[in-house]
């Protein structure tokens, strides 16, 4: 692997440039202007979404030479992938990415703290972040390739907008479901602020100098950063500020839970898909026994490691307008966000059905 007589990471690669979390993070990765920022795309996708500035290397994921081509010469992969994308196209871009001698990747984590072995044994999708990160791991020892797994809990506007089945907010029939007393709190993070942490991140020389911390000190570490340590109490006090609403114009519910994991854990392996949201938003909102003093959840990392990587990353300790991040959940829960990702779903669900019926027609 070629040595790197700058000390810098110059030539970022990101799948999904156009997405929910990747847009931000190719967004704040141009506006530092040291970075070229090359987005691989399948041969027909709509680009008009893209951020100004990008790169575009049209990719055909069953063809790992074309992905080969499109990652010669990168430093460092950020990966987003839809969950609804074909469960082995994050293997193969990782392939394609030792192939073409890329050092570092950022794999499709996006999620909790990586030593809550507990919470993470419970989260339906937590062998699935098990599995992007060995992806990597599978080349460190030939292609010498690391990953960089960005700790930001659950995404806050996306989460607020959703519904009932994630932060418990339902904007439309105004309903209010809290997760036992509604208290305990959690480590949220806003897209944005995903976009500056990563853009931050690669703004670090590669490796430490003059005693500061470089890109290769977090080689198959977490990156943890968040915008808020907040719970449902707190978010629903947000929401009356910012809809100019009290708690009385609210029918506010209160669930246990551990029974709400459990049960919706149930219900989607029977075939309820809604279940997924619901298992593992209530997983992350189980009360941590061990920091029960700071109301601490186990969607909290911030606590049981005593901060943030936000000071080295130079972003702000002081936490994001909270009011603003939940008045772009709001806009986003009434003008339809949910139903948008609804019927991505259902797209998605029927090509890979149509995938799956041709692949057993072929056999």
């Amino acid at each position: 692997m070629a040595q790197n007589p700058n000390n810098r990471v110059e030539r970022v690669a990101i799948v999904g440039a156009g997405g929910n979390v990747g847009k931000p993070i190719a967004a704040a990765l141009l506006a530092t202007g040291r970075h070229t920022v090359t987005a691989l795309t399948r041969a027909g996708s709509d680009t008009s979404s893209f951020p100004s500035g990008l790169l575009i290397s049209t990719v055909n994921y069953d063809d790992p030479e074309t992905i080969v081509a499109a990652l010669k010469g990168q430093q460092f992969l950020v990966i987003t992938l839809s969950v609804h994308s074909p469960p082995d196209t994050h293997r193969k871009i990782c392939d394609a990415a030792a192939a073409a001698g890329v050092k570092y990747v950022m794999p499709n984590y996006w999620g909790e703290d990586l030593n809550n072995t507990a919470l993470n044994a419970d989260m339906i999708i937590g062998e699935t972040y098990k599995a992007n990160i060995a992806d990597v791991e599978r080349h460190a020892a030939t292609a010498g390739m690391s990953w960089v797994a960005l700790v930001c809990g659950t995404w806050y506007e996306y989460s607020l907008s959703l519904g009932p089945d994630f932060y418990g907010f339902d904007m439309h029939n105004k309903t209010a479901t809290f997760y036992d007393d509604g208290t305990a709190k959690i480590n949220t993070t806003t897209w944005a602020q995903c976009g500056r942490a990563v853009a931050a991140f690669l703004d670090l020389p590669e490796h430490g100098e003059g005693g500061k911390k470089g890109v290769s000190d977090w080689a198959n570490k977490g990156l943890y950063v968040s915008s808020f340590r907040v719970s449902q109490r707190d978010m629903l006090d947000s929401l009356n500020r910012v809809m100019g609403l009290a708690d009385a114009d609210w029918k506010i519910a209160k669930v246990d839970a551990k029974e709400r994991h459990y049960s919706a854990k149930e219900a989607f392996f029977a075939g309820d898909m809604r279940g997924l949201g619901r298992a593992m938003y209530a997983r992350i909102f189980w009360p941590n026994a061990e920091f029960k003093g700071a109301q601490s959840a186990d969607g909290d990392y911030e606590t049981p490691r005593g901060g943030l990587d936000h000071k080295v990353l130079g972003l702000p300790e002081e936490e994001e307008d909270l009011d603003e991040a939940t008045k772009l959940g709001v806009d986003m829960a009434l003008g339809g966000f949910r139903k948008v990702m609804e019927e991505r779903a259902r797209a998605a669900g029927s090509a890979q059905a149509k995938l799956d019926s041709s692949t057993v027609a072929s056999v």
